[in-house]
């Protein structure tokens, strides 16, 4: 797919898995942490899957997403319909004592915004990055 941008960004937090999870895994929280979203609304939960609609800053867009948890692992957020099309990952990977946070993207505006993709792309890695140190800011508190 053309203007595909791939965003890797990562923290260690000192902190247990569990304890990261806790925080990563309240799913309505996310606004919390995440600068650019703006609000969600669950649609539907069946099993470790939940559909919702998400209000994100950009132009206040709407976009469908489909989340799927998998306990103390990761959390997959698939964009379904809207402006953003793509996955954002965000992996929990034990250390020892510490627990290393990532979020990877893979995205694309869609239709005639696809030519954008690349300006988003770093405004999606500052936030990512913002939200990463948030996240690990409450959890260390």
């Amino acid at each position: 797919m053309p203007y595909m941008a791939t965003i890797e960004s990562s923290i260690t937090i000192n902190a247990s898995a569990d304890k990261v999870w806790e925080i990563v895994s309240d799913l309505d929280s996310e606004p919390k942490f995440w600068k650019g979203t703006k609000s969600i609304k669950n649609i539907s939960k069946e099993g470790n899957t939940v559909t919702r609609e998400v209000t994100i800053v950009f132009k206040d867009s709407k976009c469908m997403q489909t989340v799927t948890v998998q306990p103390k692992q990761r959390i997959l957020i698939k964009f379904t319909e809207g402006i953003i099309n793509g996955t954002k990952t965000i992996h929990l990977i034990p250390e020892g004592e510490k627990t290393k946070l990532e979020a990877i993207w893979d995205v694309k505006l869609s239709g005639m915004m696809g030519m954008f993709t690349g300006m988003i792309k770093k405004h999606i890695k500052s936030g990512t990055e913002q939200a990463l140190e948030s996240i690990k800011k409450e959890i260390e508190k």
